[in-house]
C-alpha cells in the first residue's frame, strides 16, 4: 500500500522550505515600505504552520519503503498544494480578487508558463513582483530538486521524487554523480551561478537592480514573468535583448551539459546530438523569420537587417525555450509566422532543461524511428536500432516517446475542445492549449505576446491550470495517478 506517512512528511518538508522563498519577498516589501508586507507575512505563517503540522505527522515514516508511486504522489501533490498556498499573497492582499485567477497565476508561475491574468503588472508592489518571479525560478529547476539539495533527509524516496519531477525521463543525459542528493546540489549550484551572472550583466544595461534580478530569475528558469507591462520591450535596448536571448538559449540546454561545461568539459557540449539539432532548428527558424520580416510583411516595412535579425532571434528563442518574453507584437507578422510559432511551441527545448514542450530529444527519436520504418518497408529483415549520441536507445524508451507524443497531442485536442465549447475562437483555443501544456505563456489570437488570460471563463482557466501542471511534470507523473491501477496494491 501507499506509504502515506512518507508522503505527508515530504509534503511538510516542501512547505517548510517554501517558507524560506516567501520570506525574502516579505523582506523586500518591508524595504520599500509597501502594503504587501502583511499578506506575504501572513501567507508565510500559514505555509510554515501547515508544513510543520505535516512534517511532524509523518515523522515516523519508513523512508526505505518509498517507491515510484510515493514519488509521483509527492511531486503531484507538491505542485498542486504549493500553488494553493502560493496564491495566498495575491488573494489576501487583494491584488487578485478571486481564487480561480489567483490559482491560475500561481500555477502559471510554478510551472514557468508565464500566462497571466494581471492587466497592469506595473501597479503591483515590489514584494508581490518578486514573489511572482521566485515561483518561476523554483519551478524552472524543480521544487523537489531544490528540496533534495537543501534538505537531504529523504532516504530511499529521493531518487523516485527526483525522477518524477525531472523533464525528459528516459532520454535525459546520464547522472554524473551516484547519489541523487549530489546531483541536485550540483544542478542547483549551476542554476544559482547562471542567475547571479545574468543579474550582474543586466545591471550593466538600462535595467535597475530590482528589474534585473527579477528578469534574471524568470529568464534562467525560462518562465517569462516581467515587471513591466511591455515585457522586455519596455527598455528598447539591443544589449538587453541580445543578452536575454543568450540566456534563454542557455536555459533551454540540459543542466547536466551546463554542469560539464562549467567543469571545463566543453567537448560534451558540442558533441551532444540533441543540442546540435536544437541549434539547427533555431538557426533555420531565425533565418526564415528574419527573411519574412524583411520581405514586406505588415510589421516588417522599413525594418533593417540588424533589427529584423534581432526581432526574429529574440522571439524564436523566446518561443522554443518556452520563456514567452516579447519585445513587439509578433501576431502582426502574419499567419506564416504563427505557423512557425506553433511548430516551435510543440518542439520546445532540450531534455533535462528548464524549458517545456515535447523536447528535441523525443523529436529526434521519433524522427529516426520513422525513418527506420520506411527502410524496413524495403528491407524487412534489417536490424535498425535508434541511436542517440552513438548509443542505442532501448525499445522501451522509443515506445515511451511515441506514447508520450500521442498523449501530448491528445491533450491538446481535448483542451482545445473544452476551450472552444467555453467560448474561445479556434486559433485562440489551439494557441492557449498548446501554450499551457508546453509551458510557454503567450499564445495566438486574444492571448498573443502579452499572454493575458484575464477575460477567459473560469472553466477554461482551471483546464489550462491542469494542463500547465501536466505539461511541466511531463504527463505520465500526473495522469498515472488518475488511473485505477495506481491505487491497487
Amino acid at each position: 500500500m501507499l506509504n502515506i506517512r512518507f508522503i505527508i512528511r515530504m509534503l511538510g518538508a516542501m512547505f517548510l522550505l517554501e517558507t524560506l522563498f516567501m520570506l525574502p519577498a516579505a523582506g523586500v516589501a518591508f524595504f520599500y515600505d509597501e502594503a504587501d508586507a502583511r499578506p506575504l507575512l501572513l501567507s508565510s505563517a500559514i505555509l510554515f504552520s501547515a508544513g510543520l503540522l505535516f512534517y511532524l505527522s509523518g515523522r515516523r515514516a519508513d523512508e526505505q519503503e518509498a517507491g515510484y508511486r510515493e514519488g509521483m504522489m509527492v511531486v503531484a501533490l507538491t505542485w498542486t498544494l504549493l500553488s494553493l498556498f502560493g496564491m495566498l499573497p495575491f488573494y489576501l492582499g487583494g491584488y487578485i480578487d478571486n481564487i480561480t485567477d489567483a490559482y491560475f497565476e500561481t500555477m502559471s508561475g510554478f510551472t514557468t508558463t508565464g500566462a497571466s491574468v494581471l492587466r497592469n503588472v506595473e501597479s503591483l508592489p515590489h514584494g508581490i513582483l518578486l514573489w511572482r518571479s521566485l515561483t518561476q525560478w523554483q519551478g524552472g529547476i524543480g521544487v523537489v530538486v531544490f528540496t533534495v539539495a537543501l534538505l537531504p533527509l529523504f532516504g530511499g524516496g529521493a531518487s523516485q521524487m527526483f525522477d518524477a519531477e525531472t523533464t525528459g525521463r528516459g532520454i535525459a543525459h546520464e547522472r554524473f554523480r551516484p547519489r541523487v542528493t549530489q546531483v541536485a546540489k550540483r544542478l542547483s549550484g549551476v542554476y544559482l551561478l547562471l542567475t547571479a551572472l545574468l543579474s550582474a550583466l543586466l545591471c550593466m544595461g538600462p535595467m535597475e537592480v530590482f528589474d534585473a534580478v527579477n528578469h534574471a530569475l524568470t529568464t534562467v528558469s525560462t518562465g517569462g514573468y516581467s515587471t513591466k507591462n511591455a515585457s522586455v520591450g519596455y527598455w528598447h535596448s539591443s544589449y538587453t535583448e541580445y543578452l536575454i536571448s543568450a540566456f534563454m538559449l542557455v536555459g533551454s540546454v540540459s543542466m547536466t551539459l551546463l554542469y560539464f561545461f562549467f567543469r571545463g568539459n566543453v567537448r560534451k557540449l558540442y558533441a551532444d546530438e540533441e543540442l546540435r539539432w536544437f541549434l539547427l532548428i533555431i538557426l533555420v527558424s531565425v533565418g526564415v523569420t528574419a527573411a519574412w520580416i524583411m520581405s514586406g510583411s505588415r510589421a516588417g516595412e522599413g525594418v533593417g537587417v540588424e533589427e529584423s535579425f534581432r526581432l526574429s532571434l529574440f522571439h524564436v528563442i523566446s518561443i522554443i525555450s518556452s520563456t514567452g518574453f516579447a519585445t513587439t507584437d509578433y501576431l502582426s507578422w502574419g499567419s506564416f509566422f504563427w505557423f512557425i510559432a506553433l511548430i516551435l511551441m510543440f518542439i520546445g527545448g532540450c531534455t533535462g532543461s528548464t524549458s517545456g514542450g515535447l523536447k528535441v530529444g523525443r523529436f529526434i527519436i521519433i524522427h529516426k524511428n520513422l525513418s527506420n520504418v520506411f527502410i524496413r518497408q524495403m528491407h524487412p529483415s534489417a536490424v535498425l536500432p535508434v541511436r542517440m549520441n552513438r548509443h542505442v536507445v532501448s525499445a522501451d524508451n522509443v515506445y515511451r516517446c511515441l506514447a508520450f507524443t500521442f498523449v501530448y497531442m491528445s491533450l491538446i485536442v481535448v483542451g482545445s475542445l473544452v476551450l472552444t465549447c467555453n467560448g474561445s475562437d479556434f486559433d485562440g483555443a489551439i494557441g492557449a492549449t498548446l501554450s499551457a501544456i508546453s509551458n510557454i505563456g503567450p499564445g495566438l489570437g486574444d492571448h498573443g505576446p502579452a499572454g493575458n488570460y484575464a477575460d477567459m471563463p473560469g472553466l477554461s482557466k482551471w483546464t489550462l491550470s491542469f494542463l500547465m501542471m501536466v505539461g511541466r511534470l511531463e504527463i505520465f507523473t500526473v495522469l498515472t495517478i488518475l488511473l485505477p491501477g495506481f491505487w491497487k496494491q
